[in-house]
């Protein structure tokens, strides 16, 4: 009985590493990638500057994404 609950225990612990594994695989993947100023405006968004030198782009769908 003592080996079939190491066994399970073994078993939880590892398919729970896996699930963190993919949980933060998919949070890296969710950042969306800079986008171009001519892509911005094409899309109809606004390009606003933010402190530190950098620029977003403001899109229709309430989207922000930084500019490359």
């Amino acid at each position: 009985m003592g080996v079939r609950r190491r066994l399970g225990l073994v078993l939880s612990v590892a398919v729970l590493a896996g699930a963190s594994a993919v949980g933060a695989a998919t949070a890296q993947s969710a950042t969306p990638p800079p986008i171009t100023r001519e892509a911005c405006t094409v899309a109809g968004g606004q390009i606003s500057t933010v402190p530190g030198g950098g620029a977003i782009c403001a899109l229709p769908d309430g989207s922000r994404q930084p500019i490359a």
